[in-house]
């Protein structure tokens, strides 16, 4: 049996250093109040839902990703310039006995908050649900909407 004499890889790789430098100030921020934090589960059973927003000439278009909610668990709201749509994804009941082994889906309350950014005819939007994506059609003003000039020679 042949003993070999440890040597600190750091000498033995250039650039090597910095890798284990890293690793230690990743070590040191989960150890620290905020990595405890980023561990709990009440932060990692928050969701908000991606959503798009486009624009035409006429109006704002805001898809949101909703699987698995039913109509009646969601709200779309517009007050002051901001459309907000809120809600609440129900987990499923676990029945007796029943061993979870991966949980990704996430459950609870969300609030997606958009700023929008011209005038609204709010009288007029739209809210549509389909194959767990909302749709909101929100038509622009008179005053909103983009105008031809006609230029006139002399």
């Amino acid at each position: 049996m042949k003993l070999t004499r440890w040597q600190n890889p750091e000498l033995a790789w250039p650039g090597f250093g910095r890798m284990l430098t890293l690793q230690d100030e990743l070590d040191r921020l989960f150890d620290s109040p905020w990595g405890e934090l980023t561990r709990t589960p009440q932060l990692m059973s928050a969701w908000t839902p991606a959503l798009d927003v486009d624009e035409d000439k006429d109006s704002f278009t805001v898809r949101a990703e909703l699987p698995g909610m039913k109509r009646e668990e969601i709200s779309v709201s517009i007050h002051d310039g901001l459309l907000s749509i809120t809600g609440e994804r129900k987990a499923e009941a676990k029945s007796e006995g029943t061993a979870v082994h991966r949980q990704e889906r996430f459950y609870g309350r969300f609030e997606r908050t958009v700023t929008l950014p011209a005038h609204i005819a709010a009288d007029k939007v739209k809210a549509q649900y389909q194959d767990g994506v909302l749709r909101i059609t929100l038509p622009k003003t008179e005053e909103a909407k983009p105008k031809q000039i006609d230029v006139s020679v002399n």
